[in-house]
């Protein structure tokens, strides 16, 4: 007698559904740009969305409340001169999301509280760093005003965006498509167009480990989960789409490898720690497939697959602050499509009592910095995110305060303090918590005054030597003319003896006989 044992699991049942067209947003210009992008961010506040527009690069921001039919002449967020490639929201502050562009900058907005009223060209900030585009931005998961881009110019710069200062520069072996920070922050998982996945000490920009990924030469993307694994999505030598599970230290011998079909979308994967759910989207597909993560073979269960009619251009994903607990919904996505409709999808967990199920809700990342930038950078601290219990109302939303950037002057690289990682020659320098600024310009006063001095004293035993040189030429001039004094008494004197011998020489030297009344 044989019989099947069912996998006990929570989250065994989840199951997404459409919403209403109205509770959707529509006459969504989706940008067109060619680059791999989800070209949509999501936090509880705002939905943010790249879109197409004349004379350079620019995304919509919306409130949730604002559904339905978008104007045509809706406020934009436009004030890069180039397409903009990646978007990301702030993890600490609702109101402040960061934008790449074609442009070479990154640009970090401020949206005030109940959306855009007109078009919003002035940032910030302006974070300049890169050659070439910048095709992805990354915010710290736990330090406060920790940004990460990468470029095509195979440069990824760290930003304190408090300061507007780049913190560090670095450079990989060849273009990056995708980045990912592991729980705590204190690594950065790459994937490359080299087919190479590497692990990275954003501190120093050293590699810690590099393997190949996937062996097809098609976009790969990974991402870190939170008990320190490493989810990856890719492709075969035939084009044929894989996901593999790997362990940090071991990334070039996958747990777990697995085809899923054969399209030729690149698939993003999609991540929730609370629930360990792996949710996948391809480029172009009209499914949505997730996974759930245990710590038992085969690791990567899979749960179910979510249809819909129309392909995807881009998706994000609310973070669990802004799902609604009443109705045991533990995921939302914004499904982006070619037709310019953003599509709402809720994922939930069918239970039958209405109370608040507090097993589908552990506690969840806050909207609060575990870190200060100069606790995560000086003074090298790592720290898990903070986390915050979920209620039956909810996480309750609070008003988010403007960010402020204080730039601080570049005196001397020398004030750095000590311990502190340099930055790279081409980057500016880092920031100076404290600067005795008379101190200073009396060290730099003596410095010259000594440079100075030094500079004189060459000078002045330059001149010495000179003069030194002119009075041995003059002693030898005396010397010689006295000389030609002395052999012309001498000639003089010969003369006369022979002209008193009656003897001279004629001009041909022969000698002759003088008459003596010439005499």
């Amino acid at each position: 007698m044989s019989f099947r044992v069912v996998r006990q699991s929570k989250f065994r049942h989840v199951f997404g559904s459409n919403l209403k067209r109205e509770q959707c947003f529509d006459n969504i210009r989706v940008s067109k740009a060619s680059w791999d992008s989800t070209f949509c961010s999501v936090n509880p506040k705002f939905l943010a969305i790249i879109v197409e527009s004349g004379g350079g690069g620019a995304f919509l921001v919306l409130p949730h409340n604002k559904t339905g039919r978008i104007a045509p002449d809706a406020p934009l967020v436009a004030g890069h001169k180039g397409p903009v490639l990646d978007i990301a929201f702030c993890p600490h502050n609702d109101n402040v999301i960061a934008s790449g562009s074609e442009d070479c900058y990154v640009k970090v907005w401020q949206i005030p509280d109940g959306g855009l009223t007109r078009t919003m060209t002035e940032s910030v900030v302006d974070l300049v760093g890169h050659q070439r585009r910048v095709g992805l931005v990354l915010w710290h998961p736990s330090a406060q005003n920790i940004l990460l881009s990468a470029g095509s110019d195979n440069k990824v710069c760290l930003w304190n965006v408090g300061t507007g200062e780049c913190l560090l520069n670095f450079m990989l072996p060849d273009l990056v498509l995708s980045g990912c920070w592991n729980w705590d922050g204190s690594e950065v998982l790459f994937t490359c167009k080299d087919k190479t996945i590497r692990r990275v000490d954003p501190r120093t920009g050293e590699i810690e480990e590099e393997a190949v990924a996937h062996e097809g030469s098609k976009g790969a993307r990974a991402i870190y989960l939170k008990n320190g694994l490493v989810f990856t999505t890719g492709f075969t030598k035939h084009s044929e789409r894989q996901y593999s599970l790997r362990a940090p230290g071991h990334l070039d011998d996958p747990i777990v490898m697995v085809e899923l079909d054969t399209s030729n979308g690149v698939m993003f994967p999609l991540y929730d720690p609370d629930t360990n759910l792996v949710f996948l989207c391809g480029k172009g597909d009209s499914v949505i497939r997730y996974f759930e993560i245990t710590p038992e073979p085969p690791f990567v269960h899979y749960i179910n697959t979510f249809q819909t009619q129309d392909p995807q251009r881009g998706v994000g994903c609310m973070p669990k602050r802004g799902c609604d607990v009443s109705t045991c919904e533990i995921s939302r996505f914004y499904r982006l499509n070619n037709s310019g409709f953003c599509q709402v999808i809720p994922f939930k967990v069918p239970r039958k009592s209405e109370l608040f199920q507090e097993d589908l809700y552990p506690d969840t990342q806050a909207e609060v910095p575990a870190l200060t930038a100069d606790e995560w950078w000086v003074d090298r601290k790592n720290a898990d995110p903070v986390l915050v219990p979920m209620s039956e109302n909810g996480i309750q939303q609070t008003e988010s305060e403007d960010l402020v950037v204080n730039k601080k002057p570049n005196i001397l690289n020398s004030a750095r303090p000590v311990g502190r990682p340099s930055a790279s020659v081409t980057g500016p320098a880092p920031a100076v918590e404290s600067v005795d600024v008379k101190a200073i310009t009396k060290a730099v006063m003596e410095e010259c005054s000594r440079m100075t001095l030094a500079e004189s004293n060459k000078q002045k035993e330059k001149i010495d030597e000179l003069n030194a040189e002119i009075r041995k030429l003059k002693a030898m001039i005396v010397k010689h003319e006295t000389r030609i004094r002395t052999l012309e008494t001498k000639t003089k004197d010969q003369e006369k003896q022979l002209v008193s011998q009656g003897i001279l020489l004629n001009n041909n030297g022969h000698g002759e006989d003088l008459d003596p009344d010439e005499v």
